[in-house]
Formats: C-alpha cells, structure tokens, sequence
C-alpha cells in the first residue's frame, strides 16, 4: 500500500468539495449514505474515543460495521478519532486501515465532554502533545492522517498552530472559523476573515478545508471563492438539510426537499444499515429533519419523542406514513404553486441572504437565544459593528479636521504676526 500525502492524496479521492463534517453520533453511516445523494463527495465519520475504540469491542460494534468504509457505499472516508494518548490513537486507527482514505485527528470538539477528558479543543493548550498525536500516526500508521482544528483570536498564533500541525504529518487541515468559547448560546458567526488569511500565509500546496457559517448551498460558491479553500465542509448545516451540499444549478427539490420525502429516503437506508450506530442515530435525525413541520404537528412530535431503538422497524415506519400523508394533504390544495414558493432576501452583512423556506422542506435552523433567534443575533451583531466602525470613521474625520483647523488658524495668526512685523 503506498501512502499518499498532501495533494497527491486530494487529487486520489477525487478533489472533493462538499463535505460531511465529523458529528458526535451524527455522521453515521445511514447519514453520510443519505447525504452523498445530495452533494457530499467526501465523508466524515463521528468522532470516536480512541481509547475506547482500541480497548472494548462493544464500542466498535456500535460504533462500527462491516459496511462503514465499503467502497461502493461509503468511500471516500476519513474516519476521525478524539485523543489525548498517541499508543491508544495509533492502536484504534489501526482497525479502520483499508476502510478509510485517512484517519483524522479531532482538535475542534468545545463541548464540556471534551475538556473533561482532554481531548478535542482543549488539547489547544498543548502543542508538544498534539505532535506526538500527528506525528504518531503520520510515522507509524499505514495510511495518512488529518487533522481539524479552530482558530484563536490571534491571526498569527493560529497560523503557527496551524503550521505546526502541518509539520507534525497532517495532510489535510479543516478549519473551523470559530474559536473554541464560541458553543452553544455563544456560537455566533465563524470567521471567514481569518480562514483567508491562514490560506494565504500557509504553503501553497496545503490542502486546505473550510468549515462554518454554511446555510444555503450558495454559501459553499462562496466560502470557497472568499477563502480560496479547496473544499468547504458542513456540520450543523447538513444535519438539518442534506440539501445544501448541492450545487447551485440544481432543481430546487433537491437543495431544498421535501420533508416527507427525504424522511421516507433517509429511513430506507437506516432498514438496510448492519451494526446500533445508524439505528441509535435515527430518532435525532428525524427531529433534525422535520424541524420546522413540528411546531406546526405536535402530534409528530410527540410520536418521535416516544422511540427508542428497541422499537421494531414497522413501529416507527408508522411515523413516516403520518408525516407522508399530512405533506400529500398540502399538496393537494388548489393554490399549492403558490404556497410553495421559496424566496430570498436581500443581501446581509455577513456576505450572504435569508431566505423564506415553506415549512415542509428542509431548512436551516436558526437557534433561539432568550426568543432571538441565530439569524437575528448575528445581523444585529454586524449592525451595531458596522454602526461602531462609522463612528470610529466620523471621529476620527472630525479629530482630523479638528487638527486641520487648528493648524490654518495657527498659520493665520502667524502671517499676521509676520504683516505686523513688516
């Protein structure tokens, strides 16, 4: 087996542009099978505990099954694993060689589960550890290693964290424009900014991923062409919309499809998926992907909420045909063109634009804070950012005249001074 490295590795996968981000218990296989009919050409697993992968069979059981990794189904892949010890790392990677393109490194998980453990994020405060980490895997494993990270709010020391997980073995660097406080009610808007600048500064030939602030697929034209990355990858925005992952040009029941259709698609896979991971994930995709239908059918709602992965098969089919039948029942109305309509709003300041999506199709979901919702808490954000900045501009306009003023006043007094003289 030859080990590729760096482009030589991109180039042998296919040059992927869309990717599936690593999710805790959310990028399973019936998942990344889903969303590659929608766009994905590059796959993350969940993020696994190495020490528990390499140690107790149950847990790869679970977590793992003789289809995750097939070529047919489920490649390209990078299969990710959370560490804080090199020798348990490099003993779980060695289970997936010849069921993956690489082995990643995660060092963006914020979650307190991750500080607890040390791992993930919180591994940012020990550089000498994170190299052993790559460089374990980079020297010993058979195949290559990557690795994701999040910025910090100096430019210059994410750079130099950057190239030193490059020079530790990492022959993919995703980065996730957050820093590691912004989590949950804190999230706010990733940084494009920074991504730019680290594209920039860093060797020409790193291959180089983008992650955040994806909610439309024209937001990937856009990351890519603002960052100039080679690939934009998508978490949140693809839990609740496999969609976004397709292109531009494609029909619109495809970036944006129907609830009950892809709920029928998603479940499908799920039947034919080997292995607990697939089936323990699919309550939380159902409530993800019918996430604006169930303010408006509590009744699905609490039918979802009610599963458990012992429920046989047929019981929870019993969903999809409630939510299939009320979707049909909407679509039979007269003026269905019209109520079906999605449109776009004008352009934000954070470089894209809103858009109104019917409640039936799959959509961004814009989490509320205190009744503010995401969307709202980030333009008022940029607003009061954009509104400090002119007020910076008008004071520093009005200093400087200021300083004019009184330099021809000056200059007037003196030539006067000087006509006295005379």
């Amino acid at each position: 087996m030859t080990k590729l490295q760096g482009r030589e590795l991109y180039n042998s996968i296919g040059n992927p542009k869309r990717i599936v981000a690593p999710m805790v218990d959310q990028s399973e296989l019936a998942w990344r099978i889903l969303s590659r009919r929608y766009g994905a050409t590059l796959c993350y697993t969940p993020m696994f505990h190495a020490k528990l992968f390499a140690t107790s069979e149950k847990y790869r059981k679970d977590m793992w099954s003789e289809l995750d990794g097939d070529d047919s189904k489920d490649r390209p892949l990078v299969v990710q694993f959370c560490a804080n010890d090199p020798e348990y790392l490099l003993q779980a990677a060695k289970f997936v060689v010849g069921k993956c393109d690489a082995v990643d490194l995660n060092l963006g998980c914020p979650q307190g589960i991750a500080k607890k453990g040390g791992y993930g994020a919180f591994l940012m405060d020990d550089w000498d550890l994170i190299y052993k980490l790559i460089n374990k895997l980079h020297t010993e494993l058979e195949i290559p290693v990557t690795a994701k990270i999040r910025v910090y709010e100096d430019k210059q020391k994410t750079l130099d964290y950057a190239k030193m997980v490059l020079s530790a073995g990492a022959q993919f660097l995703t980065v996730h424009g957050r820093l590691r406080e912004q989590k949950g009610q804190k999230t706010g808007l990733a940084d494009w900014e920074i991504l730019q600048y680290l594209r920039e500064s860093l060797p020409k030939d790193t291959v180089f991923f983008a992650n955040g602030n994806i909610l439309y697929p024209e937001d990937i034209t856009r990351c890519l062409t603002k960052v100039n990355c080679d690939a934009v990858m998508s978490a949140e925005g693809n839990l609740y919309n496999p969609g976004v992952f397709m292109k531009e040009s494609a029909d619109l029941e495809k970036q944006f499809p129907r609830v009950d259709q892809l709920l029928r698609e998603y479940y499908e896979i799920v039947k034919e998926c080997p292995g607990n991971a697939s089936k323990i994930a699919m309550k939380s995709h159902f409530f993800k992907i019918l996430r604006p239908f169930l303010p408006h059918h509590t009744d699905i709602r609490q039918q979802i909420a009610t599963c458990t992965p012992k429920h046989k098969f047929e019981e929870i089919e019993q969903i999809v045909i409630n939510v299939e039948k009320i979707v049909q029942e909407i679509f039979a109305k007269p003026d269905i063109e019209e109520l079906d309509k999605i449109t776009t709003g004008e352009q934000q300041l954070w470089g894209g634009a809103y858009k109104t999506i019917p409640y039936w199709r799959c959509q961004p979901y814009f989490r509320p804070v205190d009744g503010v919702t995401g969307d709202k808490r980030v333009t008022d954000a940029l607003k009061q950012k954009e509104e400090g900045k002119t007020a910076e501009v008008v004071e520093s306009t009005s200093t400087e005249q200021d300083k004019n003023n009184k330099r021809r006043a000056e200059e007037e007094l003196d030539n006067e001074s000087k006509k006295q003289s005379n």
